[in-house]
């Protein structure tokens, strides 16, 4: 008899994935589970499968105490922040990620993508100019942008992701400066700092592109963007819990041209409803804030290459 597997994200969208699951397991597929789902019997569930991009449970022992012969959690994400690592070490269950996958990882450029629609948006005005449109207004005045090659361009982390956005800044012609106190940047093109102040001190746009620890947990706050440009954009592809979501209200308020694009929020698996950026986006006027539901990895080839990959080592782990 096949082991039973939980699916807890969808996957029937992704070609030969769930066909591929079902040769090993046998799948119970609930893609929109939620905590309501846990008073049915799970006791004899073996594996689970997720993914942090819609996931509506953070798995904790509030979670895995209906799992009692649970041996693994697959996610298809290098982000682990859904899960608690440290309880799962506890309980002997294993964690299955992409986190060191670097073979199949380097192949998935989306997130990155997806900060440089972000920053090219901002920096252009495109959903102001836009919404003037729907009200019948045809007058470019109000949103004279910015031209790439003019602009200080800072970025937060140059490992697989911050490589590639910087990349394409480069090619438009953008001066790039990048801290990462782990990386050593070989290129002479680049500015690298050893103080993510001077970032705040120079550059009209920020991207962030680092993983969330107790490193990097609210460390853009009120003490760095008391140093920004009144006019900062911020583009937040990597984790919500970098930025300290009061301290980014208070600045947006006091400067009514800088911007926040992000496809994250803190908190989002539990609470992402009630983030004080989620509020003030809900009751902006300006567009100062924009927000999309973690789409940075979910295309069609990214979503393809990382959940078929984590399938397989689901699968082999299983064996």
């Amino acid at each position: 008899m096949k082991d039973l597997l939980l699916v807890i994200t969808p996957i029937k969208h992704i070609k030969d994935l769930y066909a591929l699951l079902e040769k090993k397991f046998q799948v119970i597929y609930k893609p929109n589970f939620s905590y309501n789902d846990l008073s049915a019997n799970y006791k004899k569930v073996k594996y689970i499968f997720t993914n942090p991009n819609k996931s509506n449970v953070y798995i904790n022992n509030k979670f895995i105490k209906y799992f009692p012969n649970l041996i693994a959690i697959c996610t298809a994400s290098t982000g682990t922040n859904h899960i608690d690592k440290k309880l799962m070490i506890k309980k002997n269950i294993s964690i299955i990620s992409l986190t060191k996958e670097y073979k199949v990882i380097k192949k998935i450029s989306s997130t990155s993508e997806l900060a440089i629609t972000f920053s090219l948006m901002a920096a252009r005005n495109v959903i102001e100019a836009s919404s003037d449109v729907l009200n019948k207004k045809w007058d470019y005045e109000k949103f004279i942008g910015r031209q790439f090659n003019g602009l200080k361009i800072g970025v937060i982390g140059y490992g697989r992701l911050g490589k590639i956005y910087v990349k394409i800044m480069l090619a438009l012609g953008a001066k790039i400066y990048v801290f990462d106190p782990y990386k050593v940047v070989k290129n002479k093109k680049i500015i690298q700092t050893n103080k993510i102040s001077e970032l705040f001190l120079k550059s009209d746009i920020i991207s962030i592109h680092v993983h969330i620890n107790e490193e990097t947990n609210q460390m853009i706050n009120h003490n760095l963007l008391k140093m920004a440009r009144k006019n900062l954009i911020i583009i937040n592809t990597s984790r919500g819990e970098i930025i300290n979501e009061k301290d980014m209200c208070n600045f947006l308020k006091k400067n009514k041209n800088a911007k926040l694009f992000t496809d994250v929020l803190s908190d989002e698996v539990n609470d992402k409803f009630n983030s004080l950026l989620f509020k003030y986006f809900k009751k902006q006027k300006n567009s100062q804030i924009f927000i999309t539901p973690h789409i940075g990895g979910m295309t069609i080839e990214a979503q393809h290459t990382a959940f078929t990959h984590a399938a397989k080592l689901l699968i082999k782990l299983s064996r």
